[in-house]
C-alpha cells in the first residue's frame, strides 16, 4: 500500500526497539517536574475575583491601604440557646471578659453590643491577613477562643465577611488530591469499559495522568511569573479539562490505530497511518479549544483570565502528550495489549462494518427531515428551561453544606438588623463625612451608619441595611445608596452586596464580548479546516443549540433535583466556553472522517461511513468527558456543581443526539451542498 511522505518519515521513530525511549524520558522528566518543582502556591489578592474598573473593586483596593484589618472583619456572636431566658448581666460581664481575651483587645470598641431582645451579643474583630489559608487559620483560632468557658445556655459562633472567606478556603483543603483521585478513578473505569481490556487502559491513563500534573506545574508557574491571578478552583477545573480533552484525543488515536492494525501487519506502519489520519483532527481541535480559552483573557475578572490561560496551557500539554508520547508507548507493546479483542490483519474495519452506529445512520438517512426535526424539537424543549432561570448566588448560597459563618449569620439576623453581619461600605473624603452621612441616612432601607476608620484623607463609613446580605433587596438598597451619593467627589460604595451588583454587571459585559468572539474563532477554525462555508455554519448552530438545551435542562435539574435556588452568574459563560470549544471536538472528529470517506464514496455515503467509524469513539469520549466534568461535584461549592451539571448534560446531548442524529440528518439531506464550495466527492 502506498505510503505518504509523512508516514515514511515517522516509521523510524515507531520501531518498537527505539520507540520506548521517549515514553521513558517523559515519565522521568515529568516525575521530576511534579516532585521537585510542584505547583506554584496560590497568592490570593483582595481583588482577584472582582471585576476591574468597578466601584466595589476600587473600595477594596483603597481599604488595602487602611490599617491592618480595616478591610475585612469577623463578627463574633454570643447567643442564648433556643427557649433560654436570654443573657443576663452576669453572663454579659463574663462574655465581655472572654471576648477581650479572645481578641487580645483588638475587638472594635472592645465592647460587645447587646440585641434589643436580650438574647444575643455581637462584637467586631478586624483580621490581620487577606491570604486565604492564613485567614482560615485565624478564623479557626478565633472560634476556638470564643467558645471556651461559655456560661450555661449560651453558645458562640463567628460570622462576617472574613469568616465566610475563611470557610470558603477550607472547602479546598485537600480538594486537589480528592478531585485528582476521583477523576483518575472515573477515567480508569470508563477506559476499561470502553476497551474491554485488562491492560490497554493503563497506557493512555498514565500518559494523560502525567500530562495533567505537568500541566498543573506549567500553568501555575506561568501564571505566577506573568502576575496573572488564579485560585484553588483554577487547578481543579484545569485537571478536569486535561483529563477530559487528553482522554478524548487518546480514544480517537487508539480507535484509528486498532482499525489500521486490521490492515497492516507492522505495528509501526499501522501507527504511522493512524497518526497521520488523526493528527489533523486533534490539531484542529486543540487549536480551536486553545484560541477559545484565550478569549477569556478579555474578561474583566482577574481569576477568569487566569483560568483561560491555565486551561489553554493544559490543552497544549495534553495534545502534545497524546500525539507525541502515546503513539510511541502503544507501539512498544505487541497486539496482545488489546486482548481479548486483539486486532488481526484481514478483519473488517469499522467503516466497512455493520455496526450499531451504521444502522443508526442508515435509519437517519432514510428519513433525514423527520430525524432532524425531532432533534431540534428535543433541544428546543430542553432549552425552554432558560426562561425560568434566576441568577445571582449570594455568599451564603455558595456552599452545598452550610458552614458556621452562614448559620451564624442567619441567627444574628434574628436579633439584630439583617445587615449587621456584613454592612455596606462607603468611602468618602474626610471633609465630606457630615453631608455624606446625612445623605446615607435619608436612603430608604438604611438602618444605621457609623464611622469605622480613617486613612490618607478618606473615611470609611459602615452602613447597616435592613435587608439581609446577599438578597435582591440588599442589592437594590446598594443601587439606591449609589444613586443618592452620585456626584459626590471620591465617594464610593462597596461591600459584599455592592460586589454582587458589580459582578453581575461585569459578567453581563463579559458575555457580550467573549461569546461572539468564541463563536467567530470556532467558525473560522472550522472554515479553515473544512474549506467550506455551509458545514461550519451548520455545525456551530448545532453546538449553540446544544448549549442552550444544556443550560435550560441544567437549571431545571439544579432547582428540582438539587434544590439550588439560583444559578451562579459565571456559570453561563464558562459552560458556553467549555461546551462550544469541546463540542467542536466531536464535530471535527466526525466531519474530518466524513470528508476523508467522501473522497471515494460521495458525500452521503461518506457521512454514514464516518458515523460508523467514529460513532463508538465519540460516544465513549462524550460519556467519559461528561463523567469527568460531573466530578466537579466532589468540591462542595454550588458554582462548581452547577457548572458540572450543565457541561455533563451538554456533552451527553452533543454525543448521543446532535453528533449521532442531527448532524448526519442535515448532512445527508444537504448532500454535496453541505460541503459547499468544497468538492469532496
Amino acid at each position: 500500500m502506498e505510503q505518504s511522505r509523512t508516514e515514511t518519515r515517522l516509521l523510524p521513530f515507531l520501531r518498537p526497539r527505539i520507540a520506548w525511549i521517549l515514553p521513558v524520558l517523559y515519565l522521568i522528566i515529568g516525575g521530576a517536574l511534579i516532585g521537585a518543582v510542584g505547583t506554584a502556591p496560590v497568592d490570593r489578592g483582595s481583588t482577584d475575583q472582582l471585576p476591574d474598573g468597578y466601584d466595589s473593586t476600587a473600595v477594596v483596593k483603597a481599604l488595602d491601604s487602611f490599617p491592618s484589618g480595616d478591610d475585612q472583619v469577623a463578627v463574633v456572636l454570643f447567643y442564648s440557646d433556643a427557649g433560654g431566658p436570654g443573657i443576663d448581666a452576669a453572663d454579659r460581664a463574663s462574655l465581655q471578659k472572654s471576648f477581650a481575651a479572645a481578641t487580645d483587645g483588638t475587638g472594635t470598641g472592645t465592647e460587645l453590643q447587646p440585641s434589643e431582645d436580650g438574647t444575643a451579643l455581637v462584637g467586631i474583630v478586624p483580621t490581620s491577613t487577606t491570604d486565604a489559608a492564613e485567614l482560615a487559620d485565624e478564623i479557626d483560632a478565633l472560634r476556638a477562643a470564643v467558645k471556651k468557658d461559655l456560661p450555661e445556655g449560651v453558645s458562640a459562633a463567628v460570622t462576617g465577611p472574613a469568616a465566610i472567606q475563611g470557610d470558603l478556603a477550607r472547602v479546598f483543603d485537600g480538594a486537589d488530591v480528592s478531585l485528582l483521585m476521583v477523576t483518575a478513578t472515573v477515567v480508569a473505569i470508563l477506559l476499561i469499559v470502553t476497551y474491554r481490556s485488562p491492560f490497554l487502559w493503563l497506557v493512555p491513563l498514565i500518559v494523560v495522568g502525567v500530562a495533567d500534573q505537568v500541566a498543573a506545574v506549567a500553568a501555575t508557574h506561568s501564571l505566577s511569573t506573568l502576575g496573572v491571578a488564579f485560585d484553588e478552583s483554577t487547578t481543579g477545573i484545569l485537571s478536569v479539562l486535561v483529563f477530559g480533552a487528553g482522554t478524548d484525543y487518546a480514544l480517537l488515536l487508539i480507535s484509528r490505530y486498532r482499525d489500521e492494525l486490521r490492515v497492516f501487519a507492522d505495528r509501526g506502519e499501522a501507527m504511522a497511518k493512524a497518526w497521520v489520519r488523526t493528527a489533523e483532527a486533534v490539531l484542529a481541535s486543540a487549536v480551536t479549544v486553545v484560541l477559545s480559552l484565550l478569549a477569556l483573557l478579555l474578561s474583566a475578572f482577574p481569576t477568569t483570565r487566569g483560568l483561560g490561560l491555565a486551561c489553554a496551557i493544559g490543552v497544549v500539554v495534553a495534545a502534545v502528550a497524546v500525539m507525541v508520547v502515546l503513539p510511541l508507548a502503544l507501539v512498544v507493546f505487541p497486539r496482545g495489549i488489546f486482548w481479548p479483542r486483539r486486532p488481526e490483519v484481514g478483519q473488517t474495519v469499522l467503516s466497512e462494518g455493520h455496526t450499531v452506529w451504521r444502522r443508526i445512520g442508515d435509519g437517519v438517512a432514510r428519513r433525514p427531515v423527520p430525524a432532524a426535526v425531532a432533534g431540534v424539537v428535543v433541544l428546543a424543549a430542553l432549552a425552554s428551561g432558560i426562561l425560568s432561570i434566576r441568577s445571582g448566588l449570594s455568599e451564603s448560597d455558595q456552599f452545598i453544606d452550610t458552614p458556621e459563618s452562614i448559620s451564624a449569620s442567619a441567627r444574628l439576623a434574628e436579633s439584630f438588623p439583617a445587615g449587621s453581619a456584613d454592612p455596606a461600605v462607603v468611602l468618602t473624603p474626610d471633609s465630606l463625612v457630615r453631608p455624606v452621612t446625612g445623605m446615607i441616612r435619608s436612603v430608604e432601607g438604611v438602618e444605621s451608619v457609623s464611622i469605622a476608620g480613617t486613612h490618607d484623607g478618606l473615611t470609611r463609613l459602615n452602613v447597616v441595611l435592613d435587608s439581609a446580605p446577599g438578597t435582591p433587596a440588599a442589592r437594590d438598597d446598594v443601587e439606591q445608596l449609589r444613586a443618592a451619593l452620585d456626584g459626590q467627589p471620591r465617594t464610593l460604595v462597596g461591600g459584599t452586596d455592592a460586589d454582587d451588583v458589580d459582578i453581575n454587571a461585569a459578567t453581563s459585559s463579559d458575555r457580550g464580548l467573549i461569546v461572539p468572539l468564541i463563536l467567530i474563532v470556532v467558525l473560522a477554525a472550522l472554515g479553515a479546516l473544512l474549506r467550506s462555508v455551509v458545514a461550519p455554519v451548520v455545525l456551530v448552530l448545532t453546538v449553540v443549540a446544544t448549549y442552550l438545551a444544556a443550560l435550560g435542562a441544567g437549571w431545571l435539574i439544579s432547582t428540582h433535583v438539587f434544590g439550588f435556588d439560583r444559578l451562579d452568574v459565571g456559570v453561563p459563560l464558562q459552560a458556553f466556553l467549555f461546551l462550544v470549544a469541546l463540542g467542536v471536538d466531536y464535530n471535527i472528529f466526525l466531519v474530518t472522517r466524513a470528508a476523508e470517506e467522501a473522497r471515494g464514496h460521495g458525500a452521503r455515503e461518506g457521512m454514514l461511513r464516518a458515523l460508523a467509524s467514529t460513532g463508538g469513539v465519540i460516544t465513549s469520549a462524550g460519556v467519559l468527558l461528561a463523567a469527568v466534568f460531573a466530578v466537579l461535584g466532589v468540591l462542595p461549592l454550588v458554582v462548581l456543581a452547577q457548572l458540572g451539571i450543565v457541561i455533563c448534560i451538554g456533552v451527553l446531548l452533543d454525543t448521543l443526539l446532535v453528533r449521532t442524529v442531527l448532524v448526519p440528518a442535515i448532512a445527508v439531506r444537504l448532500g454535496d451542498r453541505f460541503w459547499w464550495p468544497r468538492k469532496v466527492g
